[in-house]
């Protein structure tokens, strides 16, 4: 049976060190990164910065899901973000041809092993402890930007997933 489909993450079984409330983000952002994989790795560099139909880009994707993750996270530790933070989140989506998919990707990974190094030092007692998002201090709590942030990345994936199809027909 070497060519038996792999289980989605979360039909393997809990992750090591987390607490069950925690699980399914977790979950949703490994799924998102094996997904993220598999449909960039032969992805040619040349169609990286196309917006077919003027949708956003693989790039932009790519870039947007390493930094919404950062973003969030920051937020639900209950930090503002920093001045590197701000300026990556304005230049997702601008055109620079010294990216490439692996380096993309490579970000990607990076921050989904800190994300879920950061859940499995969360602890639960703190989940519904109010949090503030963004200059204009929006209400959320801990637990609304952990989810969100798994929220988010499978929006974007599915949205990545639909351009590279597009793209490489």
């Amino acid at each position: 049976m070497a060519d038996a489909p792999k289980l989605e993450v979360w039909l393997r079984g809990p992750l090591p060190n987390i607490t069950a409330l925690l699980q399914p983000i977790a979950h949703a952002l490994l799924q998102a990164q094996e997904e993220v994989h598999a449909m960039m790795v032969d992805f040619p560099e040349n169609l990286l910065w196309e917006r077919p139909f003027n949708v956003a880009s693989p790039a932009f994707h790519l870039q947007h899901l390493t930094g919404v993750l950062d973003r969030l996270f920051t937020y639900a530790r209950g930090e503002s973000l920093s001045t590197i933070q701000l300026g990556a989140l304005a230049a997702e989506g601008r055109f620079n041809e010294a990216i490439t998919v692996k380096e993309l990707v490579f970000a990607l990974d990076r921050q989904v092993e800190q994300s879920v190094s950061e859940l499995a030092q969360t602890n639960e007692s703190i989940l519904t402890q109010a949090r503030e998002v963004g200059r204009a201090k929006l209400p959320s709590t801990v637990i609304g930007l952990l989810t969100h942030s798994a929220e988010h990345t499978t929006r974007h994936v599915g949205q990545l997933l639909v351009t590279v199809k597009i793209l490489t027909k």
